[in-house]
């Protein structure tokens, strides 16, 4: 992208999303080469660096390149350890380069991680609405069910 040194935070991070973005854009056109580049450059800003490492790791993959692929997810788990992408694809890894007591270990690992961290949930508009809709209603419930509760101790206590 630029060999200009970004000054505020928010140049900074809007590099680092652009570049994470463009890079996987390469990636998927098999510019295996700039998608590194791109990536190396945007590890200096120390932004996001367990997603970095986490896509300098498929792109490694992608290249059959095994080794450096380790390392980009070891480096993510590093900095986030329960990034769960990154521990599930540094399992296959294992397993490619035939280190299977490892690639059971980190899979067993991985899916543990992935039952007590599911993936966010991407929401439209419109089941946005909907979960307000109904949350309203719940705490509706919840509030008349303690006033219930209140009238009884009271008509009880009197």
């Amino acid at each position: 992208m630029s060999t200009q040194v970004l000054k505020t935070r928010e140049e900074q991070l809007n590099y680092v999303g652009a570049a994470l973005e463009r890079a996987e854009e390469l990636r998927r056109k098999k510019q295996h080469k700039e998608a590194v580049s791109l990536l190396v450059d945007a590890l200096r800003y120390g932004i996001d660096k367990a997603t970095i490492y986490y896509r300098l790791g498929n792109t490694y993959f992608d290249q059959d390149d095994l080794s450096r692929a380790e390392y980009a997810y070891t480096r993510a788990l590093e900095i986030d350890s329960k990034h769960v992408n990154a521990m599930h694809n540094l399992a296959v890894v294992y397993k490619r380069q035939k280190k299977m007591s490892l690639y059971v270990k980190t899979y067993k690992k991985s899916q543990r991680l992935s039952l007590r961290r599911p993936r966010d949930a991407r929401l439209s508009a419109s089941q946005k609405r909907h979960l307000r809709w109904l949350s309203g209603k719940v705490l509706l419930w919840i509030v008349a069910g303690a006033g219930g509760i209140v009238l009884i101790v009271w008509l009880v206590t009197r």
